[in-house]
């Protein structure tokens, strides 16, 4: 997706925080952080949002789930962390490719918005 925002930062066209990367994913500092540990997890397969993944996206999603544990251990988010996918316009998704924020370092409140 040319004009793609994470792809481009995928492809190394935008410079940026990397914290971790492997063959199906990249994670990287959030540039407005919302918790003292704010990483963005995104693909690096364009996937727009939750709503387009298929059958064929449940490894991915799966390994996604495991890069933010060990993230979270990494950063030593012990006592609990969040991770949350915005899902759409309503769902408060600014960026169209699925992406997951890993937040920690404080304690959240309920509900969270």
């Amino acid at each position: 997706m040319a004009d793609c925002l994470f792809c481009k930062i995928v492809a190394g066209e935008i410079p940026t925080n990397k914290v971790y990367e492997d063959d199906k994913v990249l994670a990287f500092g959030d540039i407005n952080p919302q918790a003292p540990v704010h990483i963005l997890i995104i693909p690096k397969k364009h996937i727009k949002s939750l709503e387009d993944v298929s059958n064929e996206d449940v490894e991915l999603l799966g390994h996604i789930q495991l890069v933010a544990s060990k993230l979270a251990k990494e950063n030593n988010l012990n006592d609990g962390y969040r991770l949350v996918n915005n899902c759409g316009v309503d769902g408060g998704q600014t960026v169209a490719h699925i992406h997951y924020h890993l937040l920690g370092g404080r304690t959240f409140g309920w509900p969270p918005g």
